[in-house]
């Protein structure tokens, strides 16, 4: 008899599986992407690259090692920088830009918080084992 409990921890623990991280991997390149088709400035363009990268080198990070339980926290800081950034940085006038980041944040704290529980069963196995 397989146990439900033993199989989702042991599919948590997979590499490059989780859909949570595969989501960050997407809304990092669109954020990066989004520069060449949205209207910004020099402050909305160098923070959608800049955290748009580090959002995709988070979820690799997430997607390599998913016991990590800092790459999840670092999704959903990234996202909430991204989402405080239009008022931070100053570039609320541009609505493009302003709406892109606010959507990605969103979207990036959501995918950080629903991988938690998965890589929280995943460190716990991981840590089990030493």
């Amino acid at each position: 008899m397989i146990d439900v409990a033993d199989r989702s921890s042991a599919s948590a623990s997979k590499p490059w599986v989780r859909w949570q991280d595969w989501a960050g991997v997407v809304l990092g390149a669109y954020l990066i992407l989004a520069t060449m088709w949205t209207s910004t400035n020099g402050s909305a363009m160098s923070a959608m690259i800049v955290l748009g990268a580090l959002l995709l080198i988070a979820s690799v990070w997430s997607l390599a090692m998913p016991g990590s339980m800092t790459s999840e926290y670092s999704h959903m800081l990234l996202g909430v920088l991204l989402f405080i950034s239009p008022w931070v940085l100053g570039y609320t006038e541009m609505m493009a830009a302003s709406w892109t980041s606010w959507i990605v944040g969103v979207l990036a704290v959501i995918a950080g918080a629903a991988a938690l529980p998965e890589a929280n069963a995943s460190h716990r196995g991981i840590a089990g084992q030493h």
